[in-house]
Protein backbone atom coordinates (compact mmCIF):
# COMPACT_ATOMS: atom_id res chain seq x y z
CA UNK A 1 0.00 0.00 0.00
CA UNK A 2 1.41 1.92 0.28
CA UNK A 3 -0.66 3.90 0.73
CA UNK A 4 0.82 1.16 2.26
CA UNK A 5 -1.84 0.10 4.20
CA UNK A 6 -1.57 -3.32 2.61
CA UNK A 7 -4.85 -4.43 2.51
CA UNK A 8 -4.17 -7.91 2.14
CA UNK A 9 -4.31 -9.42 5.45
CA UNK A 10 -4.98 -12.93 4.63
CA UNK A 11 -6.71 -11.91 1.54
CA UNK A 12 -9.12 -14.61 1.15
CA UNK A 13 -8.75 -16.02 4.55
CA UNK A 14 -10.83 -13.47 6.34
CA UNK A 15 -12.29 -11.88 3.26
CA UNK A 16 -10.10 -8.86 3.73
CA UNK A 17 -8.64 -6.23 1.46
CA UNK A 18 -5.14 -4.94 1.72
CA UNK A 19 -3.91 -1.46 1.23
CA UNK A 20 -0.58 -0.67 0.44
CA UNK A 21 2.64 -1.15 2.16
CA UNK A 22 -0.05 -1.66 1.69
CA UNK A 23 -2.83 -1.63 3.90
CA UNK A 24 -5.69 -4.01 4.24
CA UNK A 25 -8.88 -4.06 6.18
CA UNK A 26 -10.62 -6.94 7.82
CA UNK A 27 -14.10 -7.16 6.44
CA UNK A 28 -14.25 -6.76 2.67
CA UNK A 29 -14.08 -9.62 0.17
CA UNK A 30 -10.63 -10.05 -1.25
CA UNK A 31 -8.95 -11.35 -4.36
CA UNK A 32 -7.24 -14.66 -4.62
CA UNK A 33 -4.25 -13.84 -6.73
CA UNK A 34 -1.70 -13.01 -4.04
CA UNK A 35 0.12 -15.47 -1.83
CA UNK A 36 3.67 -15.43 -0.60
CA UNK A 37 6.88 -17.36 -0.74
CA UNK A 38 8.17 -18.59 2.59
CA UNK A 39 10.17 -16.08 4.59
CA UNK A 40 12.58 -16.82 7.44
CA UNK A 41 11.26 -16.58 10.97
CA UNK A 42 14.48 -15.28 12.43
CA UNK A 43 15.74 -11.74 12.12
CA UNK A 44 17.98 -11.10 9.16
CA UNK A 45 20.33 -8.28 8.31
CA UNK A 46 18.92 -4.90 7.40
CA UNK A 47 19.06 -3.91 3.75
CA UNK A 48 22.34 -2.34 2.76
CA UNK A 49 22.40 1.47 2.63
CA UNK A 50 22.55 1.44 -1.16
CA UNK A 51 22.58 -1.73 -3.26
CA UNK A 52 25.31 -1.89 -5.84
CA UNK A 53 24.19 -1.29 -9.40
CA UNK A 54 23.06 -4.53 -10.94
CA UNK A 55 23.13 -4.98 -14.70
CA UNK A 56 19.91 -6.22 -16.18
CA UNK A 57 19.97 -9.82 -17.35
CA UNK A 58 19.67 -10.45 -21.06
CA UNK A 59 16.00 -10.81 -21.96
CA UNK A 60 14.83 -14.38 -22.28
CA UNK A 61 13.81 -15.48 -25.78
CA UNK A 62 10.08 -15.14 -26.38
CA UNK A 63 8.01 -18.19 -25.59
CA UNK A 64 4.78 -19.03 -27.35
CA UNK A 65 1.73 -18.03 -25.38
CA UNK A 66 -0.25 -21.04 -24.27
CA UNK A 67 -3.57 -21.19 -22.53
CA UNK A 68 -5.54 -18.94 -20.25
CA UNK A 69 -5.15 -18.47 -16.50
CA UNK A 70 -8.47 -18.11 -14.69
CA UNK A 71 -8.52 -16.32 -11.34
CA UNK A 72 -11.06 -14.91 -8.93
CA UNK A 73 -11.04 -11.29 -7.81
CA UNK A 74 -13.07 -8.13 -7.36
CA UNK A 75 -13.05 -4.79 -9.20
CA UNK A 76 -10.00 -2.59 -8.71
CA UNK A 77 -10.74 0.72 -7.05
CA UNK A 78 -8.39 2.43 -9.52
CA UNK A 79 -5.76 1.57 -12.10
CA UNK A 80 -3.90 4.85 -11.60
CA UNK A 81 -0.47 3.96 -10.12
CA UNK A 82 -0.12 7.41 -8.57
CA UNK A 83 -3.34 7.03 -6.58
CA UNK A 84 -3.63 3.33 -5.77
CA UNK A 85 -3.06 2.54 -2.12
CA UNK A 86 -4.49 -0.93 -1.56
CA UNK A 87 -3.67 -4.43 -2.69
CA UNK A 88 -6.75 -5.13 -4.77
CA UNK A 89 -5.80 -2.39 -7.22
CA UNK A 90 -2.10 -3.18 -6.93
CA UNK A 91 -2.58 -6.75 -8.14
CA UNK A 92 -3.71 -5.40 -11.51
CA UNK A 93 -1.35 -2.40 -11.68
CA UNK A 94 1.72 -4.60 -11.13
CA UNK A 95 0.83 -6.52 -14.30
CA UNK A 96 -0.06 -3.48 -16.47
CA UNK A 97 2.59 -0.92 -15.42
CA UNK A 98 6.23 -0.94 -14.38
CA UNK A 99 8.87 1.29 -12.81
CA UNK A 100 12.62 1.80 -12.67
CA UNK A 101 13.13 -1.15 -10.33
CA UNK A 102 11.12 -4.06 -8.99
CA UNK A 103 11.42 -6.50 -6.11
CA UNK A 104 13.03 -9.77 -7.11
CA UNK A 105 12.44 -13.18 -5.57
CA UNK A 106 14.52 -12.20 -2.54
CA UNK A 107 12.56 -8.93 -2.20
CA UNK A 108 15.61 -6.90 -3.22
CA UNK A 109 15.49 -4.02 -5.74
CA UNK A 110 16.39 -5.32 -9.20
CA UNK A 111 16.60 -3.70 -12.65
CA UNK A 112 13.33 -3.15 -14.44
CA UNK A 113 13.01 -0.20 -16.83
CA UNK A 114 16.34 0.97 -15.41
CA UNK A 115 18.95 -1.51 -16.57
CA UNK A 116 21.54 -0.23 -14.06
CA UNK A 117 22.24 2.62 -11.65
CA UNK A 118 25.03 4.32 -9.78
CA UNK A 119 24.95 5.86 -6.31
CA UNK A 120 27.04 8.92 -5.49
CA UNK A 121 27.14 12.08 -3.39
CA UNK A 122 27.51 9.99 -0.21
CA UNK A 123 24.33 8.04 -0.92
CA UNK A 124 22.20 11.05 -1.90
CA UNK A 125 22.27 10.86 -5.71
CA UNK A 126 21.10 7.96 -7.88
CA UNK A 127 21.81 7.96 -11.61
CA UNK A 128 19.60 5.54 -13.52
CA UNK A 129 20.37 4.26 -17.03
CA UNK A 130 17.15 3.28 -18.78
CA UNK A 131 16.72 0.44 -21.22
CA UNK A 132 16.21 1.60 -24.79
CA UNK A 133 13.76 -1.13 -25.74
CA UNK A 134 10.92 -0.20 -23.37
CA UNK A 135 7.69 0.90 -24.99
CA UNK A 136 4.23 1.78 -23.83
CA UNK A 137 1.55 -0.61 -24.97
CA UNK A 138 0.79 1.67 -27.95
CA UNK A 139 4.41 1.40 -29.17
CA UNK A 140 5.70 4.76 -27.93
CA UNK A 141 9.24 4.62 -26.54
CA UNK A 142 9.67 5.28 -22.81
CA UNK A 143 12.18 8.02 -21.97
CA UNK A 144 13.62 9.59 -18.83
CA UNK A 145 11.32 12.61 -19.18
CA UNK A 146 8.32 10.29 -18.82
CA UNK A 147 9.43 9.42 -15.29
CA UNK A 148 9.95 13.05 -14.34
CA UNK A 149 6.45 13.85 -15.60
CA UNK A 150 4.94 10.83 -13.81
CA UNK A 151 6.47 11.76 -10.46
CA UNK A 152 5.56 15.43 -10.73
CA UNK A 153 2.00 14.44 -11.59
CA UNK A 154 1.82 12.05 -8.61
CA UNK A 155 3.02 14.82 -6.26
CA UNK A 156 0.71 17.46 -7.72
CA UNK A 157 -2.02 18.21 -5.13
CA UNK A 158 -4.56 18.08 -7.98
CA UNK A 159 -3.86 14.35 -8.39
CA UNK A 160 -4.95 13.81 -4.77
CA UNK A 161 -2.50 10.98 -4.17
CA UNK A 162 -2.36 9.74 -0.60
CA UNK A 163 0.73 7.65 -1.43
CA UNK A 164 3.02 10.24 -3.05
CA UNK A 165 3.81 11.98 0.28
CA UNK A 166 5.08 8.64 1.62
CA UNK A 167 6.91 7.14 -1.34
CA UNK A 168 8.29 10.17 -3.21
CA UNK A 169 8.88 12.74 -0.46
CA UNK A 170 12.54 11.76 0.04
CA UNK A 171 13.31 13.33 -3.35
CA UNK A 172 14.56 16.90 -3.14
CA UNK A 173 11.78 19.29 -4.16
CA UNK A 174 8.95 16.82 -3.59
CA UNK A 175 7.63 18.65 -0.56
CA UNK A 176 7.56 21.93 -2.52
CA UNK A 177 5.22 20.36 -5.07
CA UNK A 178 3.06 18.78 -2.38
CA UNK A 179 2.67 22.16 -0.67
CA UNK A 180 1.87 23.95 -3.92
CA UNK A 181 5.09 26.02 -3.89
CA UNK A 182 6.43 24.52 -7.10
CA UNK A 183 5.41 22.51 -10.14
CA UNK A 184 8.86 21.12 -10.87
CA UNK A 185 10.63 18.32 -9.03
CA UNK A 186 14.04 19.95 -8.56
CA UNK A 187 15.73 16.78 -7.34
CA UNK A 188 15.11 14.98 -10.64
CA UNK A 189 17.16 15.86 -13.71
CA UNK A 190 16.79 14.42 -17.19
CA UNK A 191 20.42 14.08 -18.31
CA UNK A 192 19.41 12.66 -21.69
CA UNK A 193 16.61 10.50 -23.09
CA UNK A 194 17.83 7.45 -21.21
CA UNK A 195 19.57 8.85 -18.13
CA UNK A 196 17.74 10.08 -15.03
CA UNK A 197 19.48 11.65 -12.03
CA UNK A 198 17.61 11.60 -8.69
CA UNK A 199 18.78 13.40 -5.56
CA UNK A 200 17.27 12.65 -2.16
CA UNK A 201 17.40 14.73 1.02
CA UNK A 202 19.60 12.32 3.02
CA UNK A 203 21.20 8.89 2.58
CA UNK A 204 18.43 6.35 3.22
CA UNK A 205 18.88 2.62 3.03
CA UNK A 206 15.33 2.05 1.85
CA UNK A 207 15.05 4.57 -0.99
CA UNK A 208 15.37 2.05 -3.84
CA UNK A 209 12.77 -0.13 -2.12
CA UNK A 210 10.34 2.79 -2.21
CA UNK A 211 10.75 3.03 -5.97
CA UNK A 212 9.29 -0.47 -6.33
CA UNK A 213 5.93 0.88 -5.10
CA UNK A 214 3.35 1.73 -7.83
CA UNK A 215 3.38 5.46 -7.04
CA UNK A 216 6.71 5.75 -8.87
CA UNK A 217 5.63 3.77 -11.96
CA UNK A 218 5.76 5.50 -15.32
CA UNK A 219 2.55 6.64 -17.04
CA UNK A 220 1.96 8.06 -20.50
CA UNK A 221 1.24 11.82 -20.52
CA UNK A 222 -1.04 11.50 -23.57
CA UNK A 223 -2.95 8.69 -21.88
CA UNK A 224 -3.52 10.80 -18.76
CA UNK A 225 -4.71 13.69 -20.94
CA UNK A 226 -7.73 11.62 -22.01
CA UNK A 227 -9.60 12.63 -18.86
CA UNK A 228 -10.19 11.97 -15.18
CA UNK A 229 -10.71 8.22 -15.59
CA UNK A 230 -8.02 7.70 -18.21
CA UNK A 231 -6.91 4.61 -16.30
CA UNK A 232 -9.92 2.65 -17.50
CA UNK A 233 -7.99 2.35 -20.78
CA UNK A 234 -4.41 2.33 -19.47
CA UNK A 235 -1.41 2.59 -21.77
CA UNK A 236 1.13 0.90 -19.55
CA UNK A 237 4.50 -0.78 -19.99
CA UNK A 238 3.88 -4.06 -18.15
CA UNK A 239 3.78 -7.68 -19.23
CA UNK A 240 0.01 -7.52 -19.77
CA UNK A 241 -2.41 -5.14 -21.47
CA UNK A 242 -5.94 -4.48 -20.29
CA UNK A 243 -8.21 -6.05 -22.89
CA UNK A 244 -11.58 -5.75 -21.16
CA UNK A 245 -13.04 -4.61 -17.87
CA UNK A 246 -16.73 -5.17 -17.26
CA UNK A 247 -17.49 -4.01 -13.73
CA UNK A 248 -18.80 -6.67 -11.34
CA UNK A 249 -18.18 -9.32 -14.01
CA UNK A 250 -14.75 -9.68 -15.54
CA UNK A 251 -11.27 -8.25 -16.10
CA UNK A 252 -9.24 -9.66 -18.98
CA UNK A 253 -5.50 -9.06 -19.38
CA UNK A 254 -3.75 -10.05 -22.60
CA UNK A 255 -0.06 -10.76 -23.06
CA UNK A 256 1.99 -7.72 -24.15
CA UNK A 257 3.87 -8.98 -27.19
CA UNK A 258 6.35 -6.07 -27.04
CA UNK A 259 7.21 -6.42 -23.34
CA UNK A 260 10.85 -5.69 -22.55
CA UNK A 261 11.17 -8.28 -19.80
CA UNK A 262 10.23 -11.93 -19.32
CA UNK A 263 7.42 -12.56 -21.76
CA UNK A 264 4.19 -13.93 -20.31
CA UNK A 265 3.67 -17.63 -20.85
CA UNK A 266 -0.13 -17.43 -21.07
CA UNK A 267 -2.11 -15.63 -23.74
CA UNK A 268 -4.55 -14.12 -21.27
CA UNK A 269 -5.47 -13.88 -17.61
CA UNK A 270 -9.18 -13.74 -16.87
CA UNK A 271 -10.33 -12.48 -13.48
CA UNK A 272 -13.85 -13.61 -12.59
CA UNK A 273 -15.33 -10.86 -10.43
CA UNK A 274 -17.81 -11.57 -7.64
CA UNK A 275 -18.67 -14.81 -9.41
CA UNK A 276 -19.36 -16.99 -6.39
CA UNK A 277 -17.41 -18.67 -3.63
CA UNK A 278 -13.82 -19.17 -4.78
CA UNK A 279 -13.61 -22.68 -3.36
CA UNK A 280 -16.71 -23.75 -5.33
CA UNK A 281 -15.37 -22.20 -8.52
CA UNK A 282 -12.05 -23.93 -7.95
CA UNK A 283 -13.62 -27.32 -7.30
CA UNK A 284 -15.68 -27.10 -10.49
CA UNK A 285 -12.70 -26.02 -12.60
CA UNK A 286 -13.88 -22.47 -13.32
CA UNK A 287 -10.81 -20.90 -11.72
CA UNK A 288 -7.27 -22.25 -11.38
CA UNK A 289 -6.30 -20.63 -8.07
CA UNK A 290 -8.37 -20.02 -4.93
CA UNK A 291 -7.78 -18.55 -1.54
CA UNK A 292 -8.98 -20.66 1.37
CA UNK A 293 -11.43 -19.20 3.86
CA UNK A 294 -11.95 -20.27 7.45
CA UNK A 295 -15.01 -22.29 6.51
CA UNK A 296 -12.93 -24.65 4.37
CA UNK A 297 -9.67 -24.93 6.28
CA UNK A 298 -10.46 -28.39 7.68
CA UNK A 299 -11.35 -29.66 4.21
CA UNK A 300 -8.15 -28.48 2.55
CA UNK A 301 -5.90 -29.54 5.46
CA UNK A 302 -7.18 -33.12 5.28
CA UNK A 303 -4.15 -35.04 3.99
CA UNK A 304 -6.39 -37.76 2.57
CA UNK A 305 -8.60 -35.26 0.73
CA UNK A 306 -8.36 -33.97 -2.85
CA UNK A 307 -7.02 -30.49 -2.01
CA UNK A 308 -4.10 -31.02 0.33
CA UNK A 309 -1.50 -31.60 -2.40
CA UNK A 310 -2.57 -28.39 -4.11
CA UNK A 311 -2.36 -26.23 -0.97
CA UNK A 312 0.27 -23.52 -0.47
CA UNK A 313 0.68 -22.03 3.02
CA UNK A 314 2.80 -18.91 2.76
CA UNK A 315 3.84 -16.56 5.59
CA UNK A 316 3.25 -12.92 4.77
CA UNK A 317 5.02 -9.79 5.98
CA UNK A 318 1.80 -8.33 7.32
CA UNK A 319 -0.06 -7.71 10.51
CA UNK A 320 -3.56 -6.69 11.55
CA UNK A 321 -4.25 -4.29 14.37
CA UNK A 322 -6.73 -2.01 16.08
CA UNK A 323 -5.89 1.65 15.74
CA UNK A 324 -6.76 4.19 18.41
CA UNK A 325 -7.67 7.80 17.71
CA UNK A 326 -5.07 9.23 20.08
CA UNK A 327 -6.11 12.82 19.45
CA UNK A 328 -9.55 12.63 21.06
CA UNK A 329 -11.19 11.15 24.20
CA UNK A 330 -11.05 8.52 25.50
CA UNK A 331 -7.95 7.20 23.72
CA UNK A 332 -5.93 10.34 24.19
CA UNK A 333 -5.41 8.81 27.65
CA UNK A 334 -2.66 6.17 27.53
CA UNK A 335 -4.24 4.28 30.44
CA UNK A 336 -7.44 3.77 28.46
CA UNK A 337 -5.50 2.52 25.43
CA UNK A 338 -3.61 0.09 27.65
CA UNK A 339 -6.79 -1.07 29.38
CA UNK A 340 -8.47 -1.92 26.07
CA UNK A 341 -5.31 -3.77 24.99
CA UNK A 342 -5.06 -5.86 28.18
CA UNK A 343 -8.77 -6.73 27.96
CA UNK A 344 -8.43 -8.66 24.66
CA UNK A 345 -7.61 -12.37 24.76
CA UNK A 346 -5.72 -12.66 21.48
CA UNK A 347 -4.88 -16.33 21.96
CA UNK A 348 -8.60 -17.11 22.12
CA UNK A 349 -9.31 -15.04 19.02
CA UNK A 350 -6.48 -16.70 17.08
CA UNK A 351 -7.67 -20.17 18.09
CA UNK A 352 -11.44 -19.76 17.77
CA UNK A 353 -11.89 -17.02 15.19
CA UNK A 354 -8.77 -17.43 13.05
CA UNK A 355 -8.68 -21.21 13.59
CA UNK A 356 -4.91 -20.80 14.07
CA UNK A 357 -4.52 -19.75 10.46
CA UNK A 358 -2.91 -16.57 11.74
CA UNK A 359 -0.19 -16.03 14.36
CA UNK A 360 -0.73 -13.90 17.46
CA UNK A 361 0.98 -10.52 17.24
CA UNK A 362 2.33 -8.76 20.32
CA UNK A 363 4.34 -6.29 18.30
CA UNK A 364 4.42 -4.57 14.93
CA UNK A 365 7.26 -6.10 12.89
CA UNK A 366 6.28 -9.53 11.53
CA UNK A 367 8.53 -12.60 11.65
CA UNK A 368 10.95 -12.65 8.73
CA UNK A 369 11.51 -8.91 8.48
CA UNK A 370 14.87 -7.45 9.54
CA UNK A 371 14.52 -6.15 13.06
CA UNK A 372 11.87 -8.66 14.16
CA UNK A 373 12.10 -9.04 17.93
CA UNK A 374 10.96 -12.45 19.23
CA UNK A 375 11.53 -11.23 22.79
CA UNK A 376 9.39 -8.12 22.57
CA UNK A 377 7.29 -7.50 25.68
CA UNK A 378 3.67 -7.06 24.70
CA UNK A 379 0.58 -5.98 26.62
CA UNK A 380 -0.76 -9.42 27.48
CA UNK A 381 -4.25 -10.48 28.44
CA UNK A 382 -4.85 -9.32 32.02
CA UNK A 383 -8.41 -8.36 32.98
CA UNK A 384 -7.51 -7.17 36.49
CA UNK A 385 -4.79 -4.91 35.16
CA UNK A 386 -7.16 -3.58 32.52
CA UNK A 387 -9.69 -2.60 35.17
CA UNK A 388 -7.00 -0.99 37.30
CA UNK A 389 -5.87 1.09 34.34
CA UNK A 390 -9.39 2.40 33.79
CA UNK A 391 -9.45 3.49 37.45
CA UNK A 392 -6.04 5.15 36.99
CA UNK A 393 -7.23 7.03 33.91
CA UNK A 394 -8.63 10.55 34.03
CA UNK A 395 -12.11 9.00 33.86
CA UNK A 396 -11.79 6.78 36.92
CA UNK A 397 -14.71 4.57 35.94
CA UNK A 398 -16.09 3.06 32.74
CA UNK A 399 -19.42 4.81 33.33
CA UNK A 400 -17.65 8.12 32.70
CA UNK A 401 -16.12 7.11 29.37
CA UNK A 402 -17.61 8.88 26.32
CA UNK A 403 -19.47 6.73 23.74
CA UNK A 404 -17.00 4.61 21.75
CA UNK A 405 -17.42 3.65 18.09
CA UNK A 406 -15.15 1.51 15.94
CA UNK A 407 -14.81 2.13 12.20
CA UNK A 408 -14.55 -0.90 9.94
CA UNK A 409 -14.68 -1.72 6.24
CA UNK A 410 -17.15 -3.86 4.34
CA UNK A 411 -20.57 -4.21 2.83
CA UNK A 412 -23.89 -5.32 4.25
CA UNK A 413 -23.62 -3.97 7.76
CA UNK A 414 -22.24 -7.15 9.32
CA UNK A 415 -19.07 -6.83 11.42
CA UNK A 416 -16.35 -9.47 11.07
CA UNK A 417 -16.09 -12.30 13.58
CA UNK A 418 -12.89 -10.75 14.89
CA UNK A 419 -14.59 -7.47 15.72
CA UNK A 420 -17.58 -9.21 17.25
CA UNK A 421 -15.25 -11.22 19.50
CA UNK A 422 -13.39 -8.12 20.69
CA UNK A 423 -16.59 -6.17 21.30
CA UNK A 424 -17.84 -9.06 23.41
CA UNK A 425 -14.58 -9.21 25.40
CA UNK A 426 -14.61 -5.47 26.09
CA UNK A 427 -18.21 -5.80 27.26
CA UNK A 428 -17.44 -8.74 29.55
CA UNK A 429 -14.04 -7.63 30.85
CA UNK A 430 -14.48 -3.87 31.13
CA UNK A 431 -18.22 -3.34 31.05
CA UNK A 432 -17.84 -1.09 27.98
CA UNK A 433 -20.18 -1.05 25.00
CA UNK A 434 -18.47 -0.43 21.66
CA UNK A 435 -20.56 0.38 18.60
CA UNK A 436 -19.35 -0.52 15.10
CA UNK A 437 -19.74 1.74 12.06
CA UNK A 438 -19.12 0.21 8.66
CA UNK A 439 -17.83 2.12 5.64
CA UNK A 440 -17.74 0.85 2.07
CA UNK A 441 -14.16 -0.15 1.16
CA UNK A 442 -13.46 2.70 -1.31
CA UNK A 443 -14.36 5.24 1.39
CA UNK A 444 -12.49 3.36 4.10
CA UNK A 445 -9.37 2.87 1.95
CA UNK A 446 -8.95 6.46 0.88
CA UNK A 447 -10.81 8.57 3.45
CA UNK A 448 -10.06 6.84 6.76
CA UNK A 449 -8.16 9.81 8.17
CA UNK A 450 -11.30 11.96 7.86
CA UNK A 451 -13.83 9.25 8.65
CA UNK A 452 -12.28 7.41 11.59
CA UNK A 453 -14.06 7.08 14.91
CA UNK A 454 -12.48 6.35 18.30
CA UNK A 455 -11.07 3.04 17.02
CA UNK A 456 -10.59 1.40 13.62
CA UNK A 457 -9.56 -2.07 12.48
CA UNK A 458 -6.93 -2.25 9.80
CA UNK A 459 -4.00 -4.23 8.47
CA UNK A 460 -0.69 -3.53 6.82
CA UNK A 461 1.38 -5.53 4.38
CA UNK A 462 5.00 -4.57 3.83
CA UNK A 463 5.86 -2.68 0.67
CA UNK A 464 9.47 -3.70 1.17
CA UNK A 465 11.24 -5.74 3.89
CA UNK A 466 12.46 -2.90 6.07
CA UNK A 467 11.36 -1.80 9.59
CA UNK A 468 10.95 1.77 8.34
CA UNK A 469 8.01 0.60 6.22
CA UNK A 470 6.10 -0.19 9.43
CA UNK A 471 7.41 1.96 12.28
CA UNK A 472 8.06 5.22 10.44
CA UNK A 473 5.26 5.14 7.89
CA UNK A 474 2.53 4.09 10.32
CA UNK A 475 3.45 5.81 13.61
CA UNK A 476 5.77 8.78 13.05
CA UNK A 477 4.15 12.10 13.93
CA UNK A 478 2.40 13.63 10.94
CA UNK A 479 2.85 10.83 8.41
CA UNK A 480 0.08 10.18 5.90
CA UNK A 481 -0.66 6.69 7.20
CA UNK A 482 -0.63 7.58 10.89
CA UNK A 483 -4.43 7.51 10.93
CA UNK A 484 -4.75 7.59 14.70
CA UNK A 485 -2.69 10.75 15.06
CA UNK A 486 -0.32 9.12 17.54
CA UNK A 487 2.63 11.35 18.46
CA UNK A 488 5.65 10.66 20.63
CA UNK A 489 8.72 12.89 20.09
CA UNK A 490 10.97 10.27 21.69
CA UNK A 491 9.86 7.59 19.24
CA UNK A 492 10.16 10.03 16.33
CA UNK A 493 13.75 10.84 17.30
CA UNK A 494 14.74 7.16 17.51
CA UNK A 495 13.14 6.33 14.16
CA UNK A 496 14.63 9.39 12.46
CA UNK A 497 18.09 8.37 13.62
CA UNK A 498 17.57 4.73 12.59
CA UNK A 499 16.45 5.78 9.12
CA UNK A 500 19.84 7.29 8.29
CA UNK A 501 22.08 5.02 10.39
CA UNK A 502 24.68 3.44 8.05
CA UNK A 503 25.54 0.61 10.45
CA UNK A 504 22.95 -2.13 9.92
CA UNK A 505 23.16 -3.66 13.39
CA UNK A 506 22.88 -0.30 15.14
CA UNK A 507 19.97 0.71 12.94
CA UNK A 508 18.06 -2.48 13.74
CA UNK A 509 18.66 -2.01 17.46
CA UNK A 510 17.13 1.46 17.22
CA UNK A 511 14.08 0.18 15.35
CA UNK A 512 13.55 -2.51 18.01
CA UNK A 513 13.77 0.15 20.70
CA UNK A 514 11.17 2.28 18.91
CA UNK A 515 8.85 -0.70 18.44
CA UNK A 516 9.01 -1.58 22.15
CA UNK A 517 8.12 2.00 23.10
CA UNK A 518 5.18 2.03 20.68
CA UNK A 519 3.83 -1.20 22.15
CA UNK A 520 4.29 -0.11 25.77
CA UNK A 521 2.59 3.20 24.97
CA UNK A 522 -0.33 1.29 23.40
CA UNK A 523 -0.03 3.27 20.19
CA UNK A 524 -2.03 0.39 18.72
CA UNK A 525 -3.48 -3.00 19.64
CA UNK A 526 -1.59 -5.62 17.56
CA UNK A 527 -3.72 -8.66 16.72
CA UNK A 528 -2.12 -11.12 14.30
CA UNK A 529 0.59 -11.78 11.73
CA UNK A 530 -0.63 -12.97 8.36
CA UNK A 531 -0.37 -16.15 6.35
CA UNK A 532 -1.88 -16.97 2.97
CA UNK A 533 -3.60 -20.29 2.28
CA UNK A 534 -3.94 -20.81 -1.46
CA UNK A 535 -5.03 -23.69 -3.68
CA UNK A 536 -3.25 -23.97 -7.04
CA UNK A 537 -4.19 -26.52 -9.70
CA UNK A 538 -1.48 -29.04 -10.54
CA UNK A 539 -1.40 -27.90 -14.17
CA UNK A 540 -0.50 -24.33 -13.12
CA UNK A 541 3.24 -23.78 -12.81
CA UNK A 542 5.14 -20.77 -11.53
CA UNK A 543 2.34 -19.37 -9.37
CA UNK A 544 4.53 -18.25 -6.49
CA UNK A 545 3.29 -15.60 -4.12
CA UNK A 546 5.95 -13.49 -2.51
CA UNK A 547 5.98 -12.41 1.11
CA UNK A 548 4.14 -9.20 0.19
CA UNK A 549 1.20 -11.18 -1.13
CA UNK A 550 1.75 -10.72 -4.87
CA UNK A 551 2.57 -12.94 -7.83
CA UNK A 552 4.01 -11.84 -11.16
CA UNK A 553 1.66 -13.45 -13.61
CA UNK A 554 4.10 -13.35 -16.55
CA UNK A 555 5.94 -16.23 -14.87
CA UNK A 556 2.87 -18.45 -14.66
CA UNK A 557 2.16 -21.15 -17.20
CA UNK A 558 -0.89 -23.35 -17.76
CA UNK A 559 -0.56 -26.84 -19.22
CA UNK A 560 -3.75 -28.83 -19.56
Amino acid sequence: MRKTLYFIFSLILLATLILGGCQFFQSAPAPTTPAASPVPTTPGPAPAPAPKPVPAPAPAPPVPARGVLNLYSIDPHTLDPAVSGEATSHQYILQIFSGLVYLDDKLQPAPDIAEKWQVGNEGRTYTFSLRRNVRFHDGKQVKAADFKYSWERALDPATDSSTAPTYLSDIVGAKDILSGKSKELSGVKVIDDFTLEVTIDAPKSYFLWKLTYPTSFVVDRANVALGKEWWRKPNGTGAFKLNRWVENQQVVLDRNESYFGEMAKVASVIFQLYSGRPIDLYETGKIDVAGVSLDYIDKVMDKSGPFYKELQVVPELSFSYIGFNATEPPFDDVNVRKAFSHAVDKDRIVALVFRNMMKRADGILPPGIPGYNPNLAGLGYDVNKARELIKASKYGDVSKLPPITMTTSGWGGSASSTIQAMVQQWRENLGVEVKVRQLEPPVFFYKLKQEKDAMFDIGWVADYPHPQDFLDILFHTGTENNYGGYSNPEVDAIVDKANVEPDMAEGLAMYRQAEQKLVQDAALLPLSFGQNYVLVKSYVKGYNLNALGYVMLNRVSVAR
